[in-house]
């Protein structure tokens, strides 16, 4: 009996993992929101790193939150790196294109929880007397998040990042 059940539980785990790694191998994650502030305006809290904590909601969840800034002091080679022990983790944020007041990208490298490379696009358009801004992330849709996907949306998890992130920019801007 205890070798059936054994069997049946290994089978189950089994199952997870292949179905884990069929999964896409890469993700992409995309929010917008409409900020009542021009462009020009809404571009320099993204394009200065220095701006972030005011805005980013890992560092509104993370109060550990600490930031080293080098290079550029805004846009292409503005470098950040952060560390925390809550979720924000560890790594690297570098503004790699920088299109005033049109388009901003930063690819964050990440050292911890896990080794990876994503990268950070936010597109931003004319809306009426305000901005539109489009927050996208895509990168490599490691196994972990694969298998943490069998359980979880994990859209619907970063996404209420991204969210939180836009709706504290909209706060600033505004």
């Amino acid at each position: 009996m205890i070798l059936r059940i054994l069997v049946v539980v290994a089978s189950v785990i089994c199952g997870i993992l292949i179905y884990a790694a069929t999964r896409p191998a890469t993700f992409r994650i995309e929010r917008s929101l409409t900020i009542a502030a021009p462009p020009a305006k809404v571009f320099a809290l993204i394009n200065d790193l220095h701006a972030w904590p005011r805005w980013a909601p890992q560092d509104r969840e993370d109060s550990t939150m600490k930031r080293v800034f080098s290079g550029a002091p805004s846009g292409v080679g503005a470098i950040c790196d952060w560390e925390g022990r809550g979720t924000s983790g560890k790594g690297t944020l570098t503004i790699v294109e920088s299109d005033a007041p049109r388009k901003v990208v930063v690819q964050a490298d990440w050292v911890n929880p896990f080794k990876t490379r994503n990268m950070n696009e936010f597109v931003l358009d004319p809306d009426g007397t305000g901005t539109r801004v489009t927050w996208s992330m895509t990168g490599p849709n490691l196994f972990t998040m694969k298998l943490m996907s069998v359980f979880t949306n994990m859209d619907k998890m970063m996404g209420k990042h991204f969210e939180d992130g836009l709706a504290n920019l909209k706060s600033v801007a505004e």
